[in-house]
């Protein structure tokens, strides 16, 4: 157990809390049917989560416990309704029939390996979401990275509100170039006790945690965080012009279920007392802090795919567009050569291949040029849908369709992230993301919220 001056110094210092994790008993589960991926994978793949549905089977899996996004434009009304009514009901079964083990001021120090050789680390710990603000312009100790979509908030509110826990698949940078908090736990894992061990389901890659108890190991953790949200060396770091207040904690990846915790949190504070309030489990969220700097973490491009789209249209009123605006915008079968400060955006369709390019464009990132203009086509033309998937092979399969078209788009440096968060607020939805598809976080870890 941790000192109550401990933990009241990790939540008023660094917005953190290592009260409480739930892992399922492994003699319970079957772990490797237990943890899928994230639910706002495979979005337009409802094929990935029916094979996932055929080989989890009847067995306790947090599929039961999650909402896959694929299935929110193919649901109806009912069928969503029951869906979140189960999710709720399966839940309390498991808490019912001790499913879970409880891990009181407990971090979970993680390593993540990958097909292909990388490995990823982390730390599973609990955020405070009173020092997190997801509108444009914050200037909170934990901030969005990109544009949060708010109408993609209330039905996910509609799942959390009446659930008894959460699973995370949140995943929070720092920016520890020396690494000064993970990496020194990673060192020492070898005296902490392993928790679990065992290969993820489709070509996930494996997964190993450690369960960090040792106060003096959290009062490192505390100290360490608290040297990277030092205002002053906070200013130094990123060269800035007077003191501004400090980013710790930037949202890698869920950046909607962060966003939507903190919206029930919002809503539901209102209705307690002072001293509940400070303590509740609803204000806190489970997440895995990962280094900025970490060697296994890169940085993929998110691309697009629009469906029902007439293509011609699309290229004529996207070239109309940017012309309009002073930038020299056209459409080319072959791509061109260097262009500096330039963007070049290929497509593929069912019946041509091309570029789109935008010369002096009004931003720097490729993303913003393309998602501006997708914003105001989708506003004109209702019957037309976007949809962000990872991979390149992922756009030729589902670009080529009839009535699609898919885009590709260029990876951010990673190293630009904090900097540009800081200077410009949040970037365009769906700029970045942390791997592909398939090295998204999974769920596994449980906290109670009620």
């Amino acid at each position: 157990m941790i000192n109550r001056r401990l933990a009241e110094k990790l939540k008023n210092d660094v917005g953190v809390s290592v009260a409480s994790v739930l892992l399922p008993k492994s003699q319970m589960v079957d772990m490797t049917k237990w943890s899928v991926v994230a639910c706002d994978q495979y979005t337009s793949e409802q094929s990935y989560w029916e094979d996932v549905k055929a080989f989890v089977g009847d067995n306790p899996s947090t599929l039961w416990l999650i909402f896959p996004e694929a299935y929110l434009e193919t649901d109806d009304e009912n069928s969503k309704a029951e869906r979140i009514k189960a999710i709720h009901a399966k839940m309390e079964q498991y808490l019912r029939d001790g499913l879970f083990e409880e891990m009181e001021d407990t971090v979970i120090l993680v390593e993540r390996h990958f097909p292909g050789g990388k490995s990823r680390r982390g730390l599973i710990l609990a955020v405070d979401l009173e020092r997190y603000d997801y509108s444009a312009g914050s200037k909170s100790l934990i901030r969005a990275t990109e544009g949060t979509i708010l109408e993609r908030i209330p039905p996910r509110i509609r799942i959390r509100e009446n659930a008894p826990l959460e699973l995370p698949h949140v995943l929070l940078l720092i920016d520890d170039r020396e690494e000064t908090v993970i990496e020194p736990l990673f060192a020492q894992r070898d005296n902490f006790p392993m928790v679990y061990d065992f290969q993820l389901m489709k070509h996930g890659g494996s997964i190993k945690g450690w369960a960090v108890r040792d106060e003096s190991c959290i009062e490192n953790i505390y100290q360490a965080l608290l040297k990277l949200s030092d205002p002053r060396k906070f200013t130094e770091k990123y060269g800035l012009s007077g003191q501004q207040a400090p980013l710790l904690f930037a949202v890698g990846d869920g950046n909607h279920s962060l966003a939507t915790a903190k919206a029930w949190w919002e809503k539901l504070k209102s209705t307690l007392s002072p001293t509940e309030k400070e303590c509740h489990p609803a204000r806190f969220a489970l997440v895995e802090v990962v280094n900025l700097h970490d060697k296994g973490l890169i940085f993929e491009p998110i691309h697009r795919i629009l469906f029902r789209v007439d293509k011609e249209k699309f290229i004529q009123d996207f070239c109309r567009h940017y012309n309009d605006l002073g930038c020299m915008a056209y459409a080319t079968s072959e791509k061109p050569s260097a262009l500096p400060g330039s963007h070049v955006i290929g497509y593929v369709s069912e019946s041509s291949d091309g570029y789109l390019v935008v010369e002096k464009p009004l931003g720097n990132l490729d993303v913003a040029t393309l998602q501006s203009f997708i914003d105001i086509y989708l506003r004109e033309n209702p019957g037309t849908a976007v949809d962000y998937v990872h991979g390149s092979d992922v756009v030729e399969r589902l670009g080529r369709r009839q009535g699609n078209m898919g885009f590709f788009l260029s990876p951010m440096d990673k190293n630009e992230l904090f900097k540009t968060v800081i200077l410009d607020g949040a970037l365009p939805r769906k700029t970045f993301s942390m791997g592909e598809a398939n090295e998204k976080r999974y769920y596994l870890e449980a906290r109670k919220i009620r």
